[in-house]
């Protein structure tokens, strides 16, 4: 059974990886660096409050190595 990814926006995401050791890297524009001490990156786009597409959050949730449930 495939994992359900849930609607969240930047701020949701952020914090999750923050959570997880995730430590911002730089940013260009609307789009963060995020990295992990393992040598992981992510990049997000911060749009306000906009919810991020399901198929970005997918990608950003297999680069980081983490579960989906841990972006609820």
């Amino acid at each position: 059974m495939s994992p359900h990814f849930p609607v969240c926006n930047a701020r949701d995401v952020v914090r999750a990886l923050r959570q997880h050791g995730f430590v911002l890297a730089g940013q260009s524009g609307s789009h963060q660096k995020w990295r992990h001490p393992n040598g992981r990156q992510v990049i997000v786009a911060v749009h306000g409050n906009k919810p991020i597409p399901i198929g970005t959050l997918k990608s950003i949730v297999e680069a980081s190595g983490l579960d989906p449930e841990e972006f609820r």
